[in-house]
């Protein structure tokens, strides 16, 4: 029982993996920064949410389970302010030049 449990955890690591990885891709490749913000945003929150689904199988307890869903409601939390934030902070520039 133990190895399906490390089988799901790679596969839901390099899964998350990629999703921040064609993240870092959106950032470099598209041409404005409210469209490389939502790149972003949408690919770390869901490589951020895999990585964290297939740590939680070898978590130490419900306790370590816990910290790590605290964890990812943070950097949730954290990454949706920051996200509007800049959103405003463009907005308000107005469009370049």
């Amino acid at each position: 029982m133990k190895s399906v449990a490390d089988i799901f955890t790679i596969v839901a690591v390099c899964a998350g993996s990629f999703f921040f990885l064609a993240g870092t891709v959106g950032l470099l490749r598209f041409p404005d920064s409210l469209t490389r913000l939502h790149a972003l945003t949408k690919a770390d929150n869901l490589g951020l949410g895999l990585v964290v689904l297939g740590l939680l199988p070898q978590a130490n307890g419900f306790l370590g389970g816990l910290k790590l869903v605290a964890v990812w409601l943070l950097v949730q939390l954290a990454g949706a302010t920051v996200a509007q934030v800049i959103a405003e902070a463009l907005r308000r520039r107005g469009p370049p030049p």
